[in-house]
């Protein structure tokens, strides 16, 4: 496996992939990652919000604030 050098390079590589976003609130954001910043606040398409593993809202395009993720990971 290749390790990136810095955190924000394996942003880099997911842009414009799936990702899934787990936040602070248990609740899960999946949807195409298309930009972020610093500070890790990304902005996702064609998100959807899961909880407990079911569907719960289809949100389209969101924002997504850096300081509510624990994790993202390629969906």
């Amino acid at each position: 496996m290749e390790m990136d050098s810095r955190p924000l390079d394996a942003l880099s590589k997911a842009r414009g992939k799936k990702v899934i976003a787990e936040l602070k609130n248990k609740q899960s954001v999946i949807g195409v990652l298309r930009a972020f910043d610093i500070h890790i606040n990304i902005v996702l398409d064609d998100a959807e919000e899961w909880e407990n593993g079911e569907l719960r809202k289809k949100l389209g395009n969101v924002f997504v604030r850096g300081d509510m993720i624990v994790l993202i990971s390629p969906a």
